[in-house]
């Protein structure tokens, strides 16, 4: 098969993440993988494993990316694809307009994955329009049932995202190499308890609510330290500012860390003593809390979406109520005592999820 993966960008993200994952095991398998986007960090990696890249400015919301649609339409006739897979709103109306100019008879078949809980609109609606739908989760299929009626249920699969449990091994430890680094660069977590908060800096991903779980430790004398792991999307730093501010507030400045971006997460959350989501909005899988859970860290997470679905299949008594500090707070303070160990779950393995996505291209096909 030859299968083009259209999406906005390829910096980082889960979708992101995905697209290389599929692209890799397509060209392992033996089938040619392209991938359409404005480009990004992650090129080098995607076309080290396999793939073709095609970089067009598929990712901005302007008029002048209606020129696209020609461009698309001249690349779906040249490359002649068997699949091609919308992954993001933006690229998938253009992608989906050059589809549709084409032969029914001839033009490629056409999947989307709904990878989150998109606003309810017509704009949201062309991730609903594949002749196969993937889910990401089944609390993104129930989203979909339920604000996109129209749309058949027999239409729908749910593949939840996955890990590879070899790049995230249970009871991972870093290389000394790495943990000496670590240790010269941030000498104010030794001997504390760390909870670490991946996630980009916005405000749903409930940084402000880890403040106040930090604050809560602290006031009970338990030598917790924080770890923000994440930078803001540079339309963002007013928040990074407010998160700055609320740190500050709390009088944390010792006790809280911004690290930004880390291409080592899997190192940082193996060194952690417990991982924390505090999303105050659904995440459709939250990918990052699964690697944790890989890791075997224990996670502490808001329970809903994606997440309320791995701590259900691997590590239950990490579920708190969103929102709700004074749990989170207890919780931790139970485990700094006596940490939980998630179990380990093949639902959510990385060749589990591969292996459904090409059989829902052959099924499509």
């Amino acid at each position: 098969m030859k299968i083009i993966q259209i999406l906005p960008e390829l910096n980082a993200g889960g979708v992101e993440r995905g697209t290389l994952e599929v692209g890799k095991y397509l060209v392992d398998q033996g089938h040619t993988s392209i991938v359409i986007s404005n480009g990004g960090r992650l090129v080098e990696q995607l076309e080290a494993e396999g793939s073709r890249h095609i970089t067009l400015p598929v990712h901005k919301k302007r008029l002048r990316s209606l020129a696209q649609i020609k461009v698309l339409c001249r690349i779906l006739e040249t490359e002649q694809p068997d699949i091609l897979h919308l992954r993001s709103r933006l690229p998938a109306w253009l992608a989906w307009l050059a589809w549709r100019k084409m032969d029914p008879k001839t033009r490629p078949r056409l999947i989307t994955t709904v990878h989150g809980f998109y606003s309810v609109n017509a704009y949201s609606t062309i991730m609903t329009k594949g002749e196969r739908v993937i889910c990401v989760s089944n609390s993104v299929k129930k989203y979909v049932l339920k604000n996109y009626p129209k749309v058949p249920e027999d239409r729908l699969t749910v593949i939840h995202r996955g890990v590879d449990p070899e790049e995230f091994p249970y009871g991972y430890q870093p290389p000394s190499e790495w943990l000496s680094k670590w240790q010269s660069d941030y000498p104010q977590l030794e001997g504390k308890y760390v909870a670490t908060l991946p996630g980009r800096i916005t405000r749903w991903k409930g940084q402000l609510d880890f403040v106040q779980v930090i604050a809560q430790l602290k006031a009970k004398g338990l030598p917790a330290h924080g770890l923000i792991v994440g930078e803001p999307h540079p339309k963002k730093l007013k928040f990074l500012e407010e998160l700055k501010n609320a740190i500050q507030a709390a009088d944390l400045t010792n006790d809280i860390t911004r690290v930004g971006h880390r291409s080592d997460l899997r190192e940082v959350m193996a060194v952690s003593d417990v991982v924390v989501s505090c999303s105050t909005d659904p995440e459709a899988f939250g990918r990052v809390t699964l690697e944790a859970l890989s890791l075997g860290r224990p996670v502490a997470a808001y329970a809903h979406g994606g997440v309320a679905e791995q701590l259900d299949a691997m590590l239950p008594e990490g579920k708190i109520k969103v929102g709700d500090v004074a749990n989170a707070t207890t919780l931790l303070e139970k485990w700094t005592q006596n940490p939980s160990q998630p179990k380990q779950a093949d639902l959510f393995e990385l060749e589990q999820m591969l292996r459904k996505t090409i059989e829902v291209y052959n099924g499509s096909l």
